[in-house]
């Protein structure tokens, strides 16, 4: 069994014009596809071979893989990045609202919050909204940084590596992330805020 790339859950034009269809097949196409080869070649052979992407990360953060963690990891994120876009309308549900209300004092002042960490989070990386119980947060993580194993549950992602956005928006983070705020899927939001755990995502972690 190997780890298989994680379709996109719709067409690559559907994003247009936040998001380029010529960016999406070469960040989903080859970026993408490039951690989930590296993933396979690295854990063949190995007791790894068949195990699910999120334990694949777990466990080379616990033996301190790098190399291992940096393909895999980054498999997980963009497969998470994907299902955190849609280009169908959403709001958040009236949980996961009164959380973000609550956290923030409003749906605005979150999407303020989070364009504002991704803006200043220095080189590559990740910007989430996290979830603790009902405490909300956006953090951002270095390079292939990920949340897989903390307390805390991911909700959504936007990704701030330049090559999300390059083609689009040559070296302005902000026009981008500005951009992906309409697209956010709050539907996903309110699926992983009803979580029981940080890292069940199976519809993120297909095999063959």
């Amino acid at each position: 069994m190997t780890i298989t790339l994680t379709p996109l859950p719709y067409a690559e034009a559907a994003l247009e014009p936040a998001i380029s269809a010529a960016t999406l097949a070469i960040h989903h196409g080859k970026h993408h596809k490039a951690y989930v080869d590296k993933t396979n070649a690295l854990v063949a052979g190995t007791g790894l071979a068949d195990a699910p992407l999120e334990a694949i990360v777990l466990d080379a953060v616990a033996r301190k893989d790098g190399k291992l963690f940096n393909q895999s990891a980054q498999a997980w994120n963009h497969g998470f990045y994907w299902h955190s876009l849609t280009p169908e309308s959403s709001q958040p549900g009236s949980e996961l609202a009164a959380a973000i209300t609550g956290s923030f004092g409003s749906l605005d002042d979150m999407l303020t919050k989070l364009v504002d960490e991704g803006l200043g989070h220095f080189g590559s990386g990740w910007a989430w909204l996290m979830a603790e119980g009902n405490a909300l947060s956006i953090t951002t993580t270095h390079d292939a940084g990920c949340p897989l194993g903390q307390a805390a549950r991911p909700l959504l992602v936007v990704d701030v590596w330049e090559h999300a956005y390059y083609l689009d928006r040559k070296n302005d983070r902000g026009a981008y992330l500005k951009a992906a705020l309409s697209l956010l899927n709050w539907r996903f939001a309110d699926e992983n805020f009803a979580r029981s755990t940080a890292w069940t995502y199976p519809e993120l972690t297909t095999s063959a």
